[in-house]
């Protein structure tokens, strides 16, 4: 972590393949200021350290997708922007980036994980996920063990994210992979959705409940709302991958999405945002079929 720039958001390739869309009618513009620190034209994209955004969201580094990438000629790190972030209720990208000045870009940043001794290894497919405890959204305390059986198919958010190609993607996908999961005809009833916050102390069981609803409506079948603690997440996460840093209300992360088979062991992991409900439901119903050997 930089001590000139204390929040990073490590998002690279995360946004690579989306298409941006017209403005809105529900869009919302802000200005904003910052400095380039790689230019990303094959994924449409540029990574940007931005100052706070008044009223939106503090300052941190990330990739924002561009309306047009003509904007991204002759952009290069280091070069100081003002440009235009134009959020509306499912997807975020920038516009009028002009160049205003040019400074030495900071070095790269790295996030390590701190653990205790020498960590073990990341998991691998058929490897046995550690048996970690959460707590789900009715405040009752449940652990990964009590899904065996059952396909299960998880996620990390945090409540507070602010941008809908993040956090809120994964719940958006994971609502259309279920309502896929629930009317196939002749599919396994064998699985279990999880949507896990890493933000246990602002994220408590009725704010998940809340913003459960907002994605999953009032029904709740086959899909759970959960957070875990940060000691449990010390443990799991380098296994899998995942990043998470917190400063003050504002937290850093990758994304991670896993399934798990009905024995516990993983079956396949997603890296990043670029996965389709329809290939999370494919993914969960295959597992789910696959029988104690």
């Amino acid at each position: 972590m930089r001590s000139a720039f204390p929040l990073i958001f490590v998002a690279a390739g995360l946004l690579a393949g989306f298409s941006v869309r017209g403005d809105d009618a529900a869009s919302h513009t802000y200005a904003a200021q910052g400095l380039v620190e790689k230019v990303d034209p094959a994924h449409h994209q540029v990574t940007i350290h931005h100052h706070a955004i008044p009223g939106y969201m503090m300052e941190m580094t990330m990739d924002f997708p561009v309306k047009n990438d003509a904007e991204l000629k002759g952009l290069a790190p280091g070069d100081q922007v003002t440009f235009n972030l134009v959020v509306d209720p499912n997807y975020a990208y920038i516009r009028d980036v002009h160049r205003i000045g040019h400074a030495n870009p900071p070095a790269a940043a790295t996030m390590p994980m701190a653990m205790p001794g020498a960590p073990p290894g990341k998991l691998q497919p058929g490897d046995p996920l550690p048996d970690v405890e959460l707590r789900a959204e009715n405040g009752r305390v449940i652990h990964l063990a009590d899904f065996r059986g059952k396909a299960v198919a998880f996620t990390f958010f945090f409540t507070r994210c602010p941008l809908p190609n993040y956090c809120p993607l994964m719940n958006h996908h994971f609502a259309a992979a279920r309502d896929l999961l629930l009317a196939a005809p002749g599919g396994p009833k064998n699985w279990q959705l999880l949507s896990i916050s890493f933000d246990a102390d602002f994220d408590t069981p009725q704010t998940l409940g809340s913003y459960a609803s907002v994605f999953r409506g009032s029904d709740p079948r086959g899909w759970l709302f959960a957070s875990v603690g940060p000691a449990t997440l010390a443990r799991l996460a380098p296994r899998i991958g995942l990043l998470v840093m917190g400063d003050g209300g504002n937290i850093t992360h990758n994304l991670r999405t896993l399934v798990v088979d009905p024995q516990g062991r993983l079956y396949r992991q997603f890296n990043d945002n670029l996965w389709t409900p329809q290939q999370l439901a494919d993914t969960v119903t295959a597992a789910a079929r696959l029988t104690p050997k």
